[in-house]
């Protein structure tokens, strides 16, 4: 059974080149072609094709809203942006959308006619490019929630389990077997890490965040 595809872009010429490369394939059949979103949703509903090919930067509608649209209208098409745009902000919304692939137009058209082939699967598809940037970015996120909480060193730790429950230097000082001053100056670092005034705001910070179980 052959993937039916339709493809929107404003770019006559393109489509063109696009539908040549899936005619000569034998697991391919173009359903249609239109210059704007507009006609292309219209379109969509009329062939209920496989997969549906959006330029993102379209007039008017845009690639984004009228996949948004489809994927109220027909929950079982899939769609993948066809683009020139490498940008951060364009691919989550187009994933957002409801889109399963992403392409570049730089792609080759056997790499275009791979990602056909995957996205038709049900599966998930982008560029190369494209996953890189998806990859630096959810690092870079992971980075900065974990810079997002104090580091406490392993001791810190244990003076902060012990003051939460309502232990005083002393009492601490002999459990871990250290000097009261140098609990002092434990005392201190962690509030300043912590952005706390007194143990109160310690207590309710640590038990917020998970930093100490007083079941232990």
């Amino acid at each position: 059974m052959k993937i039916r595809v339709l493809m929107i872009d404003d770019h006559r010429l393109f489509l063109a080149g696009l539908e040549d490369i899936l005619a000569r394939e034998d697991d391919f059949e173009v359903a249609g072609v239109a210059g704007s979103c507009r006609e292309g949703m219209a379109l969509a509903l009329e062939k209920r094709p496989d997969i549906i090919i959006l330029d993102l930067a379209m007039p008017e509608t845009s690639g984004v809203e009228a996949a948004r649209i489809l994927t109220e209208a027909l929950p079982g098409v899939r769609m993948a942006a066809l683009t020139m745009h490498l940008d951060r902000q364009m691919v989550f919304e187009a994933l957002k959308s409801g889109m399963t692939g992403y392409i570049l137009k730089e792609a080759t058209p056997e790499e275009f006619l791979f990602a056909l082939r995957v996205i038709a699967r049900g599966e998930t598809w982008l560029s190369p490019k494209v996953a890189t940037l998806v990859a630096k970015d959810f690092v870079r996120q992971g980075a900065q929630e974990g810079a997002s909480e104090p580091a406490l060193s392993e001791r810190e730790r244990e003076v902060l389990h012990l003051l939460v429950k309502g232990a005083g230097t002393r009492e601490i000082a002999g459990k871990l077997h250290i000097s009261k001053s140098t609990v002092d100056t434990h005392r201190r670092n962690i509030l300043d890490k912590l952005g706390c005034e007194n143990v109160t705001c310690l207590t309710r910070y640590a038990l917020r965040h998970g930093l100490v179980d007083l079941d232990e």
